[in-house]
């Protein structure tokens, strides 16, 4: 349940970083410019650029977290081989910590050793279960379409409308799904939700203020 309630976040997350980055980059270019034609081209391009690297971003990361996790399971494995009484007297006291009676906690290490004792180390010790190692592939593919669904909107939003309604109808959308996206990430992790939505919504209308006003200034400069 927590995996899934991780991965969700994570995607909302991604989400949120699509609605705001595409946001800025297509008010800016709509600053500058009331060609429709310019706009798409500069939205599209944030959208592949921008999706591609949190992609490859997360590839990377969550490789390295893998390639972690393996090197402590095989050392772990390694450890068990050369000294197994000792592994086991370091799972008791791992158990015995965590509120167990050292008679108890003895019991209970003998019991997990006996069934597989690798992953009761892997578990008790590490924190990681031996079955469910990150996925780098699962990771940069949840990124890539959680930053595409987040930044389809903007694009949608300053390309459809007329001119004179491009930036409004934009802003009210965006500003509208960062709400959304602040609900949900914060019921999702247990924060404030007031707060999280101020923060995100704060933050999108200061990134889509500052590109509007540098793309008005060039437009206009040129």
């Amino acid at each position: 349940m927590s995996t899934r309630l991780n991965w969700l976040r994570a995607g909302v997350l991604g989400a949120n970083d699509g609605i705001i980055s595409t946001a800025g980059l297509v008010v800016g270019v709509a600053g500058a410019t009331t060609s429709r034609s310019a706009i798409l081209a500069a939205g599209v391009a944030g959208l592949l650029a921008g999706s591609l690297s949190m992609a490859a971003g997360e590839y990377v990361s969550v490789s390295s977290q893998r390639d972690s996790e393996r090197a402590a399971l095989e050392m772990e494995r390694q450890e068990l081989a050369d000294d197994p009484e000792a592994e086991l007297e370091e799972l008791t006291d791992l158990l015995a910590a965590r509120g167990l009676s050292r008679r108890l906690a003895r019991e209970a290490a003998e019991q997990l050793t006996e069934r597989d004792a690798l992953r009761a180390h892997a578990g008790v010790e590490l924190g990681i279960n031996p079955d469910e190692l990150a996925n780098p592939w699962h990771a940069a593919f949840a990124s890539l379409v959680a930053f595409t669904v987040g930044a389809v909107l903007p694009l949608l939003a300053i390309v459809l409308p007329g001119p004179s309604e491009r930036v409004p109808v934009t802003v009210v959308s965006v500003l509208a799904a960062l709400t959304l996206c602040g609900v949900i990430s914060a019921v999702l992790g247990g924060a404030p939700v007031l707060r999280a939505v101020t923060r995100n919504v704060a933050g999108g209308a200061l990134a889509m203020a500052v590109t509007y006003a540098v793309g008005t200034w060039m437009g206009t400069a040129a």
